[in-house]
């Protein structure tokens, strides 16, 4: 019997996670935390603002690595279409 989960392992030809499901979630939380810090510093709430703008960083890095896997896996298997859920 096993104490420890096994770590998941992603490679490019199979990942771990949805890609293009994954981007569209990043690309919807860069325009909602972006729209949203807007409107907190027009309410003149700006701690919850810079939080906001914190978090839409955070999207934009994933969105590059996301963007960086995809291409590595474009890269292995030219011309394979994918569904948004692989």
């Amino acid at each position: 019997m096993r104490s420890q989960r096994r770590a998941a392992q992603g490679t490019v030809g199979h990942a771990y996670s949805a890609l293009n499901l994954r981007l569209a979630f990043a690309l919807f939380g860069l325009v909602s935390c972006a729209v949203l810090a807007f409107v907190s510093f027009r309410l003149d709430a700006p701690v919850l603002g810079w939080l906001l703008v914190a978090l839409a960083v955070v999207a934009v890095v994933d969105l590059i690595v996301i963007q960086l896997r995809r291409r590595a896996r474009h890269r292995e298997e030219p011309g394979t279409r994918r569904s948004l859920f692989e």
